[in-house]
């Protein structure tokens, strides 16, 4: 039930000082909205500014995003086989937009484990508390290497 009681939980307010920026998203051609919107949330009550792209998001698509609104990170989602082996696409998407190095990326879902997150050269979130930390540690190390 605590799932539930996620979902039901009020839209956290915008935050008037966001820590970092956040582009969060569903990758190709996954449709599972709850988790995404979980982590959505609770990245927005840590005070992170979330660029939401939705369900179904093309790797090109975070990217371009992410660029566009001088991301810190991209969230991705990750709940079925076919979205996983998007993977690889979305990282060579982000090299195109000029991004690696600029940009980090976190994946969580049930399609993704520990294992294909270092494939990729990204975290893993395996909960919304997990990628909420992950979030606020990348924020502290990017603070810290540009003092």
């Amino acid at each position: 039930m605590s799932w539930l009681k996620g979902m039901l939980q009020k839209e956290p307010p915008e935050p008037t000082d966001p820590i970092g920026t956040v582009v969060i998203g569903n990758l190709h051609p996954d449709m599972m909205d709850t988790p995404k919107e979980m982590v959505r949330k609770a990245l927005k009550r840590a005070q992170f500014k979330t660029v939401d792209l939705g369900k179904g998001v093309s790797p090109s698509a975070f990217a371009v995003k992410a660029k566009e609104v001088a991301a810190d990170i991209i969230a991705v989602s990750v709940n079925l086989t076919p979205a996983k082996n998007n993977l690889e696409k979305l990282m060579a998407a982000i090299e195109s937009e000029g991004l690696t190095g600029k940009v980090v990326v976190i994946i969580g879902g049930a399609a993704v484990d520990k294992e294909d997150a270092d494939k990729i050269g990204a975290l893993f979130g395996k909960t919304k508390e997990e990628a909420e930390g992950l979030a606020k540690k990348v924020i502290a190390e990017k603070h810290s290497k540009n003092k």
